[in-house]
């Protein structure tokens, strides 16, 4: 098998996520913060050491705000339906994946918010122009949601330039960082973000169902939902301090052992050999692919940054039939279809049917490359 989507969520794990899993419900199985006897006391140390290193890890300053959660998805939500009020405007750039645009759909349809949806160009970038007229506007946004990076094409907006646009008209800024986190440095010390929201089964290569949302001092988001938090038990409503405001029920003990194995994981081999080893496979497959007739790529025409992912289509063949093919002739595993973000197909021109999606990960091969442009090369001659 040749596993070429990691845009989706990476395969194989290190090795040390999976002991870490083990280990903890072998060794950690007690409720953190649910008693005072030492294995609770043992289990709860673990959790926080994890959050101090995903604050490390992503330059925010108070440990206590970073929040796990089931995974980006819910970390949108929690953003998204936690910060906007009645009568707020929520600015989406395009780009966003449905994590975001069904949230926010599902509020202007209950007439709570205005959503206003700006076209990213064709290959896959935030119209700086037309986002900063919005943020100028008299009515401001209440919430601006950027994506980092694409899921579908691998496009990187320009992080540090709409951050100081945003702080410059005081719009709290939403990163959408599920694709671009272990694949470029983040820090909220350094870029002024009020949320970031983080997958863990992504770039990071932690396991899934478990997610980051990391939330500035400048941003207090109501909670999403309400229960148990091992303390301040006698308060009627959620408890005002952080974690707690933010974290109700029991945390995902196993999901975030092996996230802090994947993290420690990251800083060892670092963000940069990381990103560039993938990217260099990337590139290497787009420069076969686009050497094959037949083969339509979405890649920037001039270099702009971009992530390693590889968005194609073979003219001759419908999306989903190439994926099949590819997983049933070749071993080949691929993502086809919208990627669950219908904004950026519409930007790409790929409404119709969508296209292919190959994502290279660390674990990845030159090898393994070579053969997927060869079987690339098959399928466009028919």
């Amino acid at each position: 098998m040749i596993y070429l989507d990691n845009a989706a969520g990476s395969f194989p794990k290190p090795p040390q996520v999976a002991r870490a899993m083990a280990e903890s419900l072998a060794e950690y199985g007690a409720n953190p913060g649910r008693g005072n006897y030492r294995l609770t006391r043992r289990t709860a140390a673990m959790v926080e050491s994890a959050r101090e290193q995903a604050a490390e890890l992503f330059g925010l300053s108070d440990s206590s705000r970073v929040i796990f959660t089931a995974g980006a998805t819910m970390s949108l939500n929690l953003a998204v339906q936690g910060m906007l009020r009645s009568g707020d405007t929520l600015l989406l750039p395009g780009m966003e994946h449905n994590a975001v645009s069904r949230p926010a759909a599902e509020l202007e349809d209950r007439g709570v918010i205005r959503v206003r949806q700006l076209l990213a160009d064709r290959e896959g970038y935030p119209r700086l122009n037309e986002l900063e007229r919005e943020l100028r506007a008299p009515q401001r946004p209440a919430l601006l949601a950027l994506t980092h990076a694409s899921n579908v094409c691998g496009a990187v907006a320009p992080l540090d330039e709409i951050a100081a646009l945003a702080r410059q008209r005081h719009v709290p800024l939403l990163v959408d960082a599920a694709q671009s986190a272990g694949l470029l440095p983040l820090s909220m010390r350094r870029t002024p973000l009020s949320l970031l929201a983080i997958a863990g089964h992504k770039a990071l290569y932690g396991p899934p169902g478990i997610g980051l949302l990391l939330v500035d001092e400048t941003a207090d988001p109501r909670p999403l939902i309400s229960g148990g938090t091992g303390s301040r038990s006698e308060e009627r409503r959620q408890p005002r301090d952080y974690p707690e405001h933010l974290e109700a029920g029991s945390v995902n003990v196993p999901g975030i052992a092996g996230l802090a194995a994947a993290l420690a994981f990251v800083r060892e081999i670092g963000i940069e050999e990381l990103c560039g080893k993938a990217m260099r496979l990337t590139d290497r497959l787009a420069e076969m692919a686009g050497n094959i007739p037949g083969i339509e790529l979405y890649l920037p025409q001039t270099p702009r940054p971009r992530l390693p992912v590889l968005a194609l289509n073979i003219r001759r063949r419908d999306p989903a039939e190439a994926a099949a093919l590819l997983d049933s002739r070749y071993g080949i595993c691929i993502r086809s279809g919208y990627h669950c973000a219908p904004a950026a197909h519409r930007a790409l021109g790929t409404m119709e049917e969508g296209c292919l999606r190959f994502s290279p990960g660390w674990f990845n091969t030159l090898q393994e490359i070579e053969q997927t442009g060869r079987a690339l090369a098959e399928l466009a001659r028919g």
